[in-house]
């Protein structure tokens, strides 16, 4: 006689997590156990985040994302923590260097420049790019008056 399993409901919005979680893990072919492994949780654990059961922390989106190798922000917003429009954090990172008034004008070039190194540069909503920090081309990187 075939073993009936009962019907558990799962946390609300955790299905989408557990589903994305079981598939990067399938993709990376690694077995439950050694992800648990390498995320330091235990293999039932891992098992109740897959099948949408529970709602792992940040710490642990944080662990199952190194062993995964996919970036925790992914998860987080899989996992509800994070809005899905912060995924265009460039913009946002410019802004506030532009905003933040404990910098002087050079020193928002300076970080402007050190991020740029790191982050490639996309327009804005049709706005034009310029490597010269004065021109006027990035509304987010002021002119350099400040000596």
């Amino acid at each position: 006689m075939p073993r009936l399993t009962p019907h558990v409901p799962g946390v609300p919005g955790m299905r989408d997590l557990g589903e994305y979680v079981r598939e990067q893990r399938e993709n990376a072919q690694l077995s439950v156990r050694q992800l648990s492994a390498a995320a330091g949780i235990s293999n039932p654990y891992l098992s109740q985040i897959e099948r949408g059961l529970r709602r792992p922390s940040a710490e642990i989106l944080n662990s199952l994302a190194k062993g995964l190798q996919v970036s925790a922000e992914s998860l987080y917003v899989r996992a509800g923590l994070l809005d899905a429009s912060h995924e265009n954090s460039a913009v946002d990172v410019r802004r506030a260097l532009a905003l933040d008034r404990h910098l002087t004008a050079r020193q928002r070039g300076i970080m402007l420049d050190l991020y740029d190194s790191f982050v490639p540069r996309r327009p804005v909503d049709g706005a034009t790019t310029s490597s010269d920090p004065g021109s006027g081309g990035d509304p987010a990187r002021p002119a350099d008056t400040d000596t």
